[in-house]
């Protein structure tokens, strides 16, 4: 079978699966009882291997029996850092007993993800990290500070990328870990933005401890294994956040709603942290703006910016569902985001003048474009700098030389560091 859907195939695997769905959903069964249906049976993630929740189909399937799924009114795995970023990393790079620990658990909800790898001094240059994990028999401590870690108040496990060699360049001493987050040497400090939400925390190390079967690859190995989950996080990033749902008609609905509740909190500035197009042309109208020839030219241009990145974004989907790995258009739909809300947050400047900086009952949009003009610039930093993503394009796309650094040379405890070392 090639990667791309066989049509025949496509419609023998809908009917099994459409079958398999009128046998086993029931809505008044607890959430987690049908997704260990769903794991089970291996329609839970279809292209992954047999041995763990899957069925070994090509890459293209994964849409389509997502889209049964939801056509069906059921419900399907749990979203977030679980499935999108530590499942995958963890697939691609952990052992066997690694998988067999977590990944049905990540599965089914009942163990939920948050990703520790940004620092106070090595938030870009993720290579540049102080964190420390040292072996301590069968165990590894770690201390140090990590920060913008979304759900970490609440995350049983985290993805963590911790320095083990301080003797060699710095990208070769690092090593990734799942650490248990739920133990008293670990602590969570939420931090408050400046649109008012607390979406990230601190998170601080303090002797925590890490089971010696918790690496991910191999020690030393780690960097490998972050450019894999940041790849997944590149791609999530230009997927975006998917609406809460408001259906209660059943237990499994009810829960579902509870969990999306909570996992969504932290998200839920989001959209104004894209520009908000979708309110553009109506806001213009509403004001009248959209009379004015220099306003009508800023929205053309931002329409015309929201359609191109809309194709970038198709084209990864595209990608994906012939079964390639994460690639260029990561970065390119990153960036593209970027530019996009930015020049949204030009347009609806312009479109409510001073008016556009007040909150309260009074302001634009109950204070809706007031939130985007602070939020906006966050998308320029998360999940990767605009300037990073340009020097991966350079670099990867158009195969420009590296910058000069000899950083990537020398011993990392003879680099200086933001944090002091």
């Amino acid at each position: 079978m090639t990667d791309a859907v066989e049509p025949l195939a496509a419609t023998r695997a809908g009917q099994e699966l459409r079958s398999w769905i009128e046998a086993n959903w029931n809505p008044e069964l607890s959430l987690v009882e049908w997704r260990t249906r769903l794991a089970d049976s291996g329609w839970a993630c279809p292209t992954w291997p047999l041995a763990w929740c899957g069925r070994a189909l090509p890459a293209a399937f994964a849409d389509m029996v997502s889209d049964e799924i939801t056509r069906a009114g059921a419900i399907g795995v749990p979203d977030g850092v679980g499935m999108h970023l530590a499942a995958p990393t963890i697939l691609e790079h952990g052992s066997d007993d690694l998988k067999r620990r977590l990944l049905r658990s990540t599965v089914t909800g009942e163990i939920t993800w948050c990703q520790l790898f940004s620092e106070p001094g090595s938030g870009s240059d993720l290579a540049g990290l102080t964190t420390r994990a040292e072996p301590d028999g069968d165990e590894w401590i770690v201390n140090g500070q990590k920060v913008w870690t979304t759900s970490a108040t609440h995350a049983d496990y985290g993805l963590l990328a911790a320095r083990t060699d301080w003797d060699v360049p710095k990208h070769q001493g690092i090593t990734s870990f799942v650490i248990p987050m739920q133990q008293p040497s670990i602590e969570v400090r939420p931090l408050r933005q400046m649109n008012g939400h607390a979406s990230f925390n601190e998170v601080y190390f303090d002797d925590a401890r890490i089971p010696a079967g918790n690496l991910v690859g191999e020690v030393g190995h780690g960097w490998a294994v972050a450019l894999t989950t940041l790849a997944h996080e590149r791609r999530y990033a230009v997927m975006g956040q998917a609406p809460a749902r408001a259906r209660t008609d059943g237990r499994a609905w009810r829960e579902a709603a509870a969990e999306r509740a909570v996992l969504y909190e932290p998200y839920k500035w989001y959209p104004q942290r894209a520009g908000r197009v979708d309110l553009v042309v109506d806001r213009a109208i509403a004001t009248g703006a959209n009379t004015d020839p220099l306003i009508r030219q800023e929205m053309a241009r931002l329409i015309g910016m929201a359609r191109t990145a809309t194709w970038t974004a198709q084209r990864g989907r595209a990608a994906r569902a012939l079964g390639r790995p994460p690639g260029p258009e990561g970065s390119l739909g990153k960036l593209a985001a970027s530019n996009v809300a930015r020049a949204a947050s030009r347009v609806h400047s312009l479109i409510a003048g001073a008016s556009g900086m007040l909150t309260g009952a009074d302001s634009p949009l109950g204070g809706t474009i007031a939130e985007i003009f602070v939020s906006v610039p966050a998308v320029s930093i998360a999940g990767g700098t605009d300037e990073i993503q340009r020097n991966i394009l350079g670099e990867r796309v158009l195969g420009l030389p590296r910058e000069p650094d000899a950083s990537h040379q020398l011993p990392f405890r003879d680099v200086p560091t933001n944090a002091g070392g």
